[in-house]
């Protein structure tokens, strides 16, 4: 991840922070796993 954000810093000569990125990507990968999960086990919201 740092190496990524590394290089987009070089490539567009702007500063990101590299935690905040990380904390983004930690809760959409939690929520496409829970997403997959429910899915996995034919869950459906869609009533509420």
């Amino acid at each position: 991840m740092t190496a990524l954000v590394q290089a987009f810093n070089r490539a567009t000569g702007t500063h990101i922070d590299a935690e905040g990125l990380t904390t983004v990507a930690l809760f959409c990968c939690i929520g496409l796993l829970a997403s997959l999960c429910m899915m996995r086990y034919g869950l459906d919201f869609g009533s509420f």
